[in-house]
């Protein structure tokens, strides 16, 4: 049995780590939960789940192996070194840190404590990011030329409510450290990039887009992002030398979380199949198909199933440490330049 705890019992725990966690109640347990004010806490309490106000009391509880970082993101970097400090394994949600530096410099003391820490990347089982790499690995496509990967929203209210810039509050490390880990985990490091990164407000206000180009021999990865996109662009568009693939909806696990429309339903996150994404090719005998391809379904759960794994079994981490740091460094060359 994997026993965690939690500092932090906002969204970002409620939402997106406990309802995959309770799944999965026969290998792992949360045991304590720390908040710094309880009694403001809008979520339920969870059966058996020991709650407090003490930190010391969650670091020094010697059953819990691991403890998740979910707080907001300026805090990530202190919190990490406290949990490492008193010899805990650590995951931490993204951003990771807000410099290269401050990664490495957790990575490192990790190492000295002899213990794991790791960024919390859910994405990487979106269903949409699955299908694509099902499609590519088809061979249909030839050799790939483009792909396109859209997170956009319309949400003008969040970069109008903001009348200062933060670097690690912008929408290029909440939102872009998703789609670069993507990237990164399945196509590597690239050979280089062109960053686009803009404040669409003007000077001293929030970053609200982004557009890098990352370049792999002759393919190149688009990650485009927008807070103003009132209808949102295709979540993959894939160009290769005999077709291409369009997959308009993005993964439904978000979507389902906010409606309380929890994991343990049979169809939460599944696509139905007028949002699956259409393959369209030319064969070896160049006759043409356009053809439907039932979506992959997602699981931000099989995160928890590899940490399992690394923690109880001593399997590879699923996120290299080499991997973060590339991100962190693509962040930081991204947002550099901004005030």
């Amino acid at each position: 049995m994997l026993t965690v705890g939690f500092i932090g019992n906002g969204k970002s725990a409620n939402r997106y780590h406990i309802p995959f966690i309770l799944q999965r109640s026969d290998k792992i347990k949360i045991k304590m939960i720390y908040t710094r004010k309880h009694s403001r806490d809008v979520w339920d309490e969870i059966p058996g789940v020991i709650y407090t106000e003490d930190l010391q009391e969650l670091l020094n509880d010697q059953e819990v192996q691991v403890i998740i970082i979910s707080t907001p993101s300026q805090s990530h970097y202190e919190l990490a070194k406290t949990v490492l400090n008193a010899g805990k394994n650590c995951v931490v949600e993204k951003p990771f840190t807000e410099t290269l530096e401050e990664a490495k410099e957790l990575y490192t003391l990790a190492k000295q404590k002899g213990v794991m820490i790791q960024c919390y990347q859910n994405r990487r089982f979106d269903s949409d990011f699955l299908t694509v790499q099902k499609v590519i690995e088809s061979g249909k496509l030839g050799d790939l030329l483009e792909l396109e990967m859209h997170f956009d929203y319309y949400r003008p209210y969040i970069p109008e409510s903001v009348h200062e810039f933060s670097q690690i509050n912008s929408y290029l490390y909440g939102h872009g450290c998703h789609t670069l880990d993507q990237v990164i985990s399945y196509f590597g490091k690239p050979d280089s990039i062109h960053y686009d990164v803009r404040q669409l407000l003007g000077v001293g206000r929030m970053n609200d887009y982004f557009d890098l180009d990352l370049y792999y021999g002759t393919l190149k990865v688009s990650v485009k992002s927008s807070y103003f996109r009132a209808k949102e662009r295709p979540s993959f568009i894939i160009y290769g030398k005999k077709g291409m693939f369009v997959k308009e909806k993005k993964d439904k696990q978000e979507e389902h979380l906010k409606m309380f429309y929890m994991p343990d339903h049979e169809d939460f996150g599944v696509d139905l199949p007028h949002e699956y994404g259409t393959l369209t090719y030319y064969d070896d005998n160049n006759q043409y198909h356009e053809e439907k391809v039932v979506s992959v379904n997602g699981d931000y759960g099989r995160y928890y199933d590899a940490l399992y794994e690394t923690l109880i079994n001593g399997k590879e981490k699923l996120l290299k440490d080499e991997e973060t740091l590339l991100q962190l460094r693509i962040l930081e060359e991204g947002i550099q330049g901004m005030k």
